[in-house]
């Protein structure tokens, strides 16, 4: 059992050197070697993403250290690799190899037109020999670093094959075999990359100056250089370079790239801005609130980043599986020679035929079907301002049947609004005026991040009222808070909170307010009393009403999520039972679970886990990070400026935008239909053409064709995926 007060692990993500083979047995051994590092919890090791993420703990090693140990399987580590990759290096290697996919093509070709027209023989095998030495470089090389590994691959597989062919007097199938693996290598690094450079594109989006306000005039200043509280200024047009709390200026900014609203949002004084994102108009000054790599973009770069690098569970099973398939084949091959040839078979045919069976054979397409379609989910929900932290939660997105959703903030805009100030006039000596009630409320509240007291504070200020200060601030979870103001103590929380903080006192008036909470309540508002202790003696001398307008596109997100199978839909807020009833039948909610404590909540999520199996729990981030924790997923709402969100949750939407939850979801469901398309082909075209093979016969040609034709297949119904808009 984990130690519940040691730190949580840290993870890093290694860059190492891209491999230009196709089999990752030799990163399962690479990652086998990593667990055995004292410190180390778990590693994704992915020589075709040019990836190795580790999670540790800190306290036992370090980065460095890690690296080292890296290193010490003759792994090349970059150092300098930013989270993001080398763009430039990546597109080199992609020409480079594509070079060599020209020269085989080429000495492909000329073997085969010299054998046609009589030519000489030298350059037909001199056309041969560029075929295979360029067809087979990246196999090769991704071979022996297998083998180094003491493990065997696909790219072992396809060398054997093409020399068996060369031995037996078929050059021109060999060469076509290496020619066609090569391309389809490339092809799916292309596939690959592409899925990698739509996030990579959003650096593109982030300015690496600001123009900084220094003794009144603007100094342009590299952005590493920027500091929290410094104020930069942007004009339409303009990018915003880093996070920040608009200090003056009202204008519209274009915040698409992060968070994938589809319209500009208005920005005034206190509105927060972020980094990356595009000035549509007015001219902004901005106090800077992050440094640059702290930025929302920096961190949704990283993230997904390491998403990338973390696999599905899919995949986990087929890269497990891949060596002993490999083994296999190796055995199925040997049998198909050997038995034959124990018979008095010709050794020419059965050996030809043995080639063109493992060939057919190889699980080269199985093994890509998986990355393809993953990393092209995650990329396109980046684009859309939805991360995924990590593939295992894209297909977890595909089975969800239940959904909990937090009301405030989430169902409803969070923008409470005070809308009753209520004073108690018999019963109490020298009654306040409504505005002393709302002063005193607000000083109270003022110590307090809960929504309600935000609403209280706000209608003060709207009043122009002086308000005092607080001493003694306490606060119960999900009832109420207290605090000393001149004097008095003044409590303002639900029935629950009189219950039980106050459950010793005798209070004047209780029922009364009791009545009045209960009417308001009836009216759709969430309500509080105020009770004033002076002296012991408790008295009720008000109460305030509030309400959250629910947000417009609720209603049609939770009819999207049943369009998709969701089966159950449910409510969880602290809020009182009827206000959360109202809002659950105007937006079509199965379940309310209502007046919840944060515990509760949790305790809730469970019982749902329980009933349903796949259960989705959808919050701030905030308050709800237990919950979200406990969910089969958890997804956050606003994760752009929220770093428990980010913390917590399996999936961050960026923005706040409801559409986006059915968006994971129905990705979720698409990418779960592209890997059983694309298993489908792959498993599909190994056995049709191993039947082939064992009943009728079929040439090498064909069997190389049939074989990268369904690599290359799955590829692109992969890479499909980043187009999904919903």
């Amino acid at each position: 059992m984990t130690d519940p007060d040691s730190p949580a692990p840290a993870t890093c993500t290694v860059r190492i050197a891209r491999r230009g083979g196709r089999g990752e047995a030799g990163a399962r051994a690479l990652e086998r070697h990593l667990r055995e590092t004292s410190g180390v919890h778990d590693v994704d090791v992915s020589f075709r993403t040019g990836s190795v993420r580790i999670t540790y703990d800190e306290q036992v090693t370090s980065e460095r250290d890690l690296r080292a140990a890296v290193r010490d399987r003759n792994v090349s580590v970059d150092d300098d690799a930013e989270s993001t990759g080398d763009e430039a290096t990546s597109r080199s290697e992609l020409r480079r190899e594509g070079a060599f996919v020209a020269l085989t093509f080429a000495g492909m070709v000329t073997g085969l037109a010299t054998g046609w027209l009589g030519g000489p023989q030298l350059l037909a095998w001199a056309g041969y020999g560029v075929a295979y030495v360029f067809g087979g470089w990246y196999g090769l090389v991704g071979a022996i670093e297998t083998l180094r590994h003491r493990a065997v691959d696909i790219d072992l597989l396809m060398i054997v094959a093409a020399l068996g062919a060369l031995s037996i007097g078929a050059p021109f199938e060999g060469a076509m075999l290496l020619f066609l693996f090569s391309l389809s290598n490339t092809l799916q690094h292309y596939a690959i990359g592409r899925s990698r450079r739509a996030i990579r594109s959003l650096v593109e989006m982030r300015p690496e100056q600001a123009q900084v306000l220094r003794d009144g005039e603007e100094v342009t200043v590299p952005i590493d250089e920027v500091a929290v509280g410094d104020v930069f200024v942007v004009r339409p047009g303009d990018r915003i370079p880093l996070d920040g709390v608009v200090a003056d200026g009202e204008g519209s900014v274009d915040q698409a790239s992060l968070t994938g609203e589809s319209v500009p949002v208005p920005k005034a004084p206190g509105d927060e801005v972020f980094g990356g994102t595009m000035n549509e108009s007015g001219s902004l000054e901005i106090e800077v609130t992050r440094q640059a790599h702290e930025s929302a973009i920096s961190r949704l770069i990283t993230m997904v980043e390491r998403a990338q690098s973390e696999k599905a569970p899919t995949q986990r099973l087929i890269d497990r599986l891949e060596q002993p398939y490999v083994l296999g084949v190796f055995a199925l091959t040997t049998a198909a020679i050997a038995v034959p040839m124990a018979l008095g078979g010709e050794f020419a045919a059965t050996f030809y035929r043995a080639m063109t069976l493992m060939v057919a054979a190889s699980p080269c397409a199985v093994v890509i079907s998986t990355p393809a379609a993953v990393l092209s989910a995650i990329a396109s929900g980046g684009r859309q301002g939805v991360l995924f932290k990590g593939g295992e939660h894209v297909e977890t997105a595909a089975r969800i049947d239940a959904v909990a959703f937090d009301k405030t903030g989430t169902l409803t805009r969070g923008d409470t609004t005070l809308t009753d100030v209520v004073v108690r006039e018999n019963g109490v000596d020298d009654p306040p005026t409504e505005d002393e009630v709302l002063s005193v409320a607000a000083a109270v509240q003022a110590r307090s991040e809960h929504h309600l007291a935000r609403a209280t504070v706000a209608a003060a200020d709207d009043r122009s009222l002086a308000v005092p200060d607080a001493q003694r601030f306490q606060s119960a979870a999900g009832k109420g808070v207290s605090a000393e103001v001149d004097g008095e103590t003044i409590h303002i929380g639900n029935r629950s909170y009189v219950e039980t903080v106050l459950d010793d006192a005798t209070i004047g008036g209780v029922e009364a307010g009791f009545e009045r909470l209960r009417e308001m309540e009836a009216a759709g508002k969430t309500a509080v009393l105020v009770v004033r202790e002076r002296d012991g003696d408790h008295r009720v001398v008000g109460w305030l009403a509030f309400t959250d307008a629910v947000r417009p596109d609720a209603a049609q997100m939770i009819a999207d999520l049943r369009s998709l199978g969701v089966e159950h839909i449910v409510m969880l807020t602290g809020d009182n039972e009827r206000v959360a009833q109202r809002i659950a039948d105007e937006v079509g909610i199965d379940e309310v679970q209502a007046a919840l404590l944060p515990e509760e909540k949790v305790e809730t999520i469970e019982t749902l886990v329980e009933r349903h199996e796949n259960v989705a729990m959808v919050g701030d981030g905030v308050n709800d990070a237990p919950a979200l924790a406990t969910a089969t997923l958890g997804i956050a709402m606003g994760g752009a400026g929220t770093d428990v969100a980010l913390d917590t949750a399996d999936v961050v939407l960026m923005g706040d935008e409801l559409d986006k939850i059915p968006y994971v979801l129905g990705l979720g469901r698409k990418t779960r239909r592209t890997l059983t398309v694309n298993l489908a082909i792959a498993f599909g075209a190994i056995g049709v053409m191993v039947g082939a093979i064992l009943l009728q016969g079929i040439p090498l040609p064909l069997a190389v064709i049939g074989h990268e034709g369904s690599t290359v297949l799955v590829s692109l119904n992969g890479l499909r995926l980043l187009g999904f808009r919903g």
